[in-house]
Order: structure tokens, then sequence, then C-alpha cells
């Protein structure tokens, strides 16, 4: 907690100063310089804008503002460089032009990737002896009310009907502390309207059970809600749904003190069956790849989000693997980007939203 404290504090400190310098920066203009009452409106309308984004997205406000600073920097301070290699003075207003395009370009790319859901598809084979083919469907990260609400959500599910899953799988952060009662009963219910073979498992993540306590449902209201519409949900918990298929559901590595091992989950567990492992964050690959499931899939990264979240997750050691799929052992591990965002309403450095289409081919 004490980190993310201090992290805030320094981004606010940082843009407050790049909003200082930029101010500076145009107060130098000589239209600016000549005209007092214009130099203050310009000044004014910034300001207002700002708290107006704050007022009504602050995540969203300081994600925006600080792309802006430091794409400024950065153009500002390749225009001193060229203009002193050309011993020529460039115009500040040639930095504010630049950034106001590259700004707009690369954060509109990242909207499009969060609010544009594609389908993602894996084929995996095997050697043990399965009934049959099996295609799982996995969702992941929905975060409801974030980039869609309940109408979104429906629409998604009737894309995911139409591939014929076997099996859906949900894990983690299916809602969020800003996820609204009505749109957790209406997304639940189109979840549980899905036809499948198997059924629908779920395993809670970081955000499902609420952080600040102000949404107007309780956990025990969307657990209710998903048992209501035949979604089972595994808590530290496995069931074979088929002759040689189990599925194994892990609670969330962040919020739940006394999780069982992947050691301790699969020891009963015959070796011949197909295990499909549900833990919501990729953080314990060691240990899952020495209990020897077959499939091991995760959310949570969200694809990395933006750059560089994605890398500085992997080096701090948050997380074993940000987006894609590996093998360890013979384990194969598959992290999904999500279907889509937390708060921040971009994705950029790659990430993209999406729902993973894994096919288990004999």
């Amino acid at each position: 907690m004490m980190i993310f404290l201090l992290v805030t504090l320094l981004i606010i400190g940082f843009c407050l100063f790049g909003i200082l310098y930029i101010l500076r920066q145009l107060w130098k203009q000589t239209f600016l310089q000549q005209n007092k009452v214009l130099r203050w409106l310009v000044t004014v309308i910034i300001l207002v804008l700002i708290g107006i984004g704050i007022r009504f997205d602050y995540v969203n406000t300081f994600i925006v503002l600080l792309h802006v600073i430091i794409i400024w920097f950065i153009i500002d301070g390749l225009r001193h460089l060229i203009g002193k290699i050309k011993h020529q003075t460039i115009k500040t207003y040639w930095t504010a032009i630049i950034t106001l395009i590259l700004c707009f370009s690369y954060l509109g790319y990242g909207y499009y990737q969060a609010h544009h859901v594609i389908t993602t598809h894996y084929t995996i084979k095997t050697s043990k002896s399965i009934d049959k083919n099996l295609r799982i469907v996995q969702i992941s990260d929905s975060h409801i009310g974030a980039t869609f609400h309940a109408e979104g959500f429906k629409k998604h599910m009737q894309t995911i009907q139409s591939l014929h899953p076997d099996l859906i799988v949900v894990t983690g952060d299916y809602v969020d502390d800003d996820t609204t009662r009505k749109d957790m009963l209406a997304s639940t219910k189109a979840l549980g309207q899905i036809k499948s073979t198997y059924g629908t498992y779920f395993v809670y993540g970081n955000h499902d059970k609420g952080y600040m306590n102000y949404r107007n449902f309780s956990a025990q209201d969307l657990e209710a809600s998903l048992k209501e519409n035949n979604i089972h949900i595994l808590n530290d918990e496995s069931v074979q749904i088929a002759k040689h298929i189990t599925v194994v559901g892990r609670q969330d590595a962040q919020t739940a003190s006394n999780r069982k091992s992947a050691q301790a989950l699969m020891q009963s567990i015959d070796s011949k069956q197909y295990v499909i492992m549900l833990d919501h964050e990729p953080t314990d690959y060691i240990n899952e790849a020495n209990s020897h499931p077959d499939l091991v899939l995760s959310g949570h990264t969200h694809g990395g989000q933006m750059f560089p979240i994605g890398i500085t997750g992997e080096l701090s050691g948050a997380n074993d693997m940000t987006y894609g799929i590996k093998t360890m052992e013979d384990t194969t591990f598959i992290v999904n980007s999500g279907i889509s965002d937390w708060a921040i309403k971009f994705k950029t450095g790659g990430a993209k939203a999406e729902m993973g289409v894994i096919d288990i081919e004999k």
C-alpha cells in the first residue's frame, strides 16, 4: 500500500511539474506575450479542461497528461537539438503541434485496442486419452462497466456461443468495484445462458470480491448469482468433467491468504487425466510446472496494458509471463490479455482485448 501511495504521489508531482513547464513554454510564444488577456485565457482553459477530466475520470486524465508531458519533453528536446545542429531557432509551437498529433494517434490506437475485442486461437496437441477434441473458450478480466456494460457483455457472449465451445472458463476479475448490481446480474445471466458440452467454470480474481466496499452488491451476491446461473465456482477445488478431463481452480494469489499449493491440488488427481488449471495471476509457474497439470490458464496482466507496464511486471517478478503461450516441463501456460480493462481505457505496446479459444487435439 505504501508503494502504491508513493508511486501515486510521484505521478501527481510529475504531472504538476509537466503542466507548469508546458504553460511556461507557451507563455514565451510571441502572440501570447503580447496579449496578457489571451495568455491567461489559454491558461485557464487548459486548467479547466484538466479539472473537468479529473472530476469525471481522474485515472484516464492522468494517463493522457502523462503521455502529453512525456512526449512534449521528448519533442522539445529534439527541437533544441535540431536547432543547435542547424544554428537556427525552431518555434515552440512545433513542439505543441507534433505532441498533440502523436498523443492523439497513439492514444486513439490504444483506445481502439481496448474496445475492439478479437478472438485469439491456440491449438495444443496431447497424447492423453481424451474422448474427443476439446474446445475451451477463455474469458478473463471483463471488469464489467469499464469498457462495456451488460449489453456489450451479452454481445460478446453471442460471439462465444458461435464458436461452439465444449468448455467455458472465466479466469478472474469478472467484475470490479465500479460494476453495478444491475450489470452484474444481467451479465451473469448472459454468461449462464451459453450452451456448451461441459459447462462454465469460474475462479476469482483480485478485483471480484471488491476493494473499496462502495459498490451496491456484495461478494455474497456475486456468488449467489453465479450459482443461480449454473456457473461452477472453483476455490482450490477440482472437478472431473469427463472421463479423462479434470478442471482445477485456484484461489487468487493476491487476495487469498490460505490458498492451497499446486502440488496439494494435484495430489489426488490421476496422472492419466488431462488437467486444466485455472489461476487468475500468472505468478506460480515453477510450482505449477512441478505439479504437472497439462494446461494452466491465467489473465490479470491485461497483456501489459500500456507500455512499459508489461516489461516492469516481469522484471520485478510480479508476473512470470505477461502474455501469450509457453511450455515448462510438460505444462503449457497461456496468459490471456483480457476481454476488457480495469479503469484504464487504453491498451498500447501490443496489448489487445481478446477472448481466447484453445483447441485441445488428440
